[in-house]
């Protein structure tokens, strides 16, 4: 059964760190696009980042940009998010997306979604 599973989710302090794993199980990236995604209790699902396999490039939302870095091991099927001076406001389930293709698009388009993985920071 093809699937994604994030993991690295944790409690921290603001300002710690965290690395988020987003592993395909059961397919093999190819040819893709990988896009973090996050929700907060009571508030809309947000993109977080995107990257695409054909040359590396990534993007992120303003309210990460020069804190999270996103990467990729194809390797291991597997795309990171290193979240560094996390902030309070950082707090939400995490989910990874993957599609097939060169572009980053909306959650509903891509192919496969993971369950997602806890990051709750405190103040």
């Amino acid at each position: 059964e093809a699937q994604l599973v994030e993991s690295g989710g944790d409690t921290v302090q603001a300002g710690e760190s965290l690395r988020l794993s987003c592993a395909a199980s059961g397919f093999t990236f190819e040819d893709y696009a990988v896009a973090w995604f996050r929700q907060a209790p009571g508030k809309e699902r947000e993109d977080v980042s995107c990257i695409i396999s054909k040359d590396g490039t990534a993007v992120y939302s303003d309210s990460v940009k020069g804190r999270f870095t996103v990467s990729r091991d194809d390797a291991k099927n597997t795309v990171f998010l290193q979240m560094d001076r996390l902030k309070p406001e950082d707090t939400a389930t995490y989910s990874c997306a993957y599609r097939r293709g060169y572009y980053c698009t909306t959650y509903e388009r891509y192919d496969y979604w993971g369950q997602g993985t806890q990051v709750t920071v405190s103040s």
